[in-house]
């Protein structure tokens, strides 16, 4: 036989493309011709694949090779297809036969030794391989149990190349991956709320926006613990459910950021993204783009500290995937979407030096402070839930957090639970999991409000100077305040509470 075919694929985005890798092997001056719309990577597999195949004990005769990756209508790129060219060859020299190849799909990239190396993409591969029915997948060992996530399809790990063809051909027995047992997200034990003194008011914002899933603002001087807050809000979140698991999986699979003995991400993403960040990092991109930060805290947090040193481009970079949850980036080869369901939290101090509004130790001008402020813009504030002042810890309240236990972050956490719970209970059957995704339709719906409760919202929308925006983020906030507390319907004290969360920025910007 001189001519094979052997099914491979490869990861657009997060899109998944099968490509059939054909080979044909025929008599003619010696030649190795790549053909099929293919980036400098995959051309240089000629030269690892040749040398490989001769390097594991099995003859490469000097003959016309011609390899194609089809379709040809799209770029193919990376190192994955160095197996699949190897053994299509090998099924065309007859030193492998069809039969033997065809139930596989088969990724892995070659070293020129015969080894088999890890690639990135393995888990999203899979998923789509096991939807297209396909039987079973040959990937690099070092991937295995990346792969073998997915229930209900059989992994075969190979080391090199040798040991794929003698388990081809049954002179080497391996066996399938095993499915994993799935164990439950463990607790960290490094952060806890507990170790915060005082800021109860604080912790009472951070509370009620992991359990609505609001974005959060901390405005306070350096040293008051924003950042402590911050960065231990994903201790009081949920715990993941395996779908949410393997969706975060696949974003960090294809960009090889799984630990290869744990590849199931169980803990909720946390990515603090430094103030230099550009904006192709923060949303994604490239020529053919790849997930950014944002992408990467799907599910999880987005923290930004000293907000005001970001780029104002950067920021509003934020603003769409903010409000629809998902990214999108168009190129001429078509547009890719990523998600981009995060809850942002947000740090920075109130001016240059950090002591405002205390004019007795602020040393900035009243220009210096407001062109600070001036870096946030009105849009981008008006998409922060929840904005709390985190002020400076005095003396007293580290002696007292001394004599007394800080409520610690399990505690929280349950509290955040329930909360949870009613959400689900209440939107079963929907798209929304959480009181921050509620549309407007729906705030009819679930934040109606009494008389009084009307009267109050009526009178903060004229006096605050309200956009529609905000008045709604008001109502969303209301309604995990009065599920906090177990209440049906949102009453009084809820909707002041939620309307003090949208006090301090105009306290700061006046706007």
């Amino acid at each position: 036989m001189s001519f094979s075919t052997v099914l491979s694929a490869s990861i657009f985005g997060l899109r998944v493309e099968f490509v059939h890798v054909e080979a044909d092997v025929s008599n003619g001056l010696p030649a190795f011709h790549m053909v099929g719309y293919l980036s400098s990577e995959v051309k240089e597999a000629a030269e690892r694949v040749r040398t490989a195949i001769r390097n594991s004990n099995l003859e490469f005769p000097a003959k016309k090779t011609v390899i194609n990756l089809a379709p040809a209508t799209m770029k193919k790129r990376g190192a994955a297809f160095d197996l699949p060219i190897a053994v299509a060859i090998l099924v065309s020299l007859g030193k492998l036969s069809r039969q033997q190849v065809d139930p596989f799909l088969i990724i892995g990239e070659l070293s020129l030794d015969g080894k088999v190396q890890k690639v990135s993409g393995v888990l999203p591969i899979v998923l789509e391989a096991k939807k297209a029915g396909i039987e079973a997948c040959m990937v690099p060992k070092a991937n295995a149990a990346e792969g073998a996530l997915v229930e209900g399809i059989r992994i075969i790990g190979v080391n090199s190349l040798e040991e794929a063809c003698g388990f081809l051909t049954g002179d080497i027995p391996i066996r399938p991956e095993p499915y994993p047992v799935q164990e439950q997200e463990q607790e960290t034990g490094e952060l806890d709320y507990a170790e915060i003194c005082g800021q109860a008011a604080v912790k009472r914002a951070a509370e009620i926006a992991a359990a609505g899933g609001h974005n959060l603002l901390l405005i306070g001087p350096p040293g008051s613990g924003k950042s402590m807050t911050a960065k231990r809000i994903a201790t009081i979140f949920p715990p993941m459910t395996l779908d949410e698991s393997m969706e975060i999986t696949k974003i960090y699979s294809i960009l090889g950021m799984l630990d290869a003995e744990h590849p199931l991400i169980r803990r909720r993403p946390f990515r603090s993204v430094h103030h230099t960040a550009t904006r192709a990092a923060l949303a994604g991109g490239g020529a053919i783009p790849v997930p950014g930060e944002i992408s990467l805290a799907h599910e999880g947090v987005l923290f930004l500290d000293e907000l005001p040193e970001f780029q104002k481009n950067v920021l509003e970079v934020l603003r769409q995937p903010l409000e629809d949850q998902q990214i999108r980036i168009t190129r001429t080869q078509g547009t890719y979407l990523f998600p981009a369901d995060f809850m942002l939290v947000g740090a920075m101090n109130p001016c240059p030096c950090g002591c405002y509004p205390d004019m007795n130790r602020c040393t900035c001008t009243p220009g210096q402070i407001q062109h600070y402020l001036g870096k946030i813009s009105q849009p981008f504030l008006d998409r922060m839930d929840l904005c709390v002042e985190t002020p400076k810890v005095e003396y007293e309240a580290l002696q007292e957090s001394n004599r007394k236990k800080e409520e610690s972050s399990a505690v929280i956490r349950e509290r955040v639970c329930r909360a949870r719970e009613v959400q689900n209970e209440r939107y079963q059957g929907s798209r929304i999991l959480t009181n921050a995704r509620l549309g407007v339709k729906e705030l009819e719906r679930f934040c109606r409000l009494g008389e009084t409760e009307e009267k109050l919202m009526r009178q903060a929308f004229s006096r605050l100077g309200l956009t529609a925006r905000t008045y709604h983020k008001i109502l969303k906030v209301a309604r995990t305040i009065a599920d906090l507390d177990g209440e049906e319907r949102i009453l009084e004290k809820h909707l002041k509470e939620a309307i003090g969360y949208r006090t301090f920025d105009k306290k700061y910007w006046g706007r």
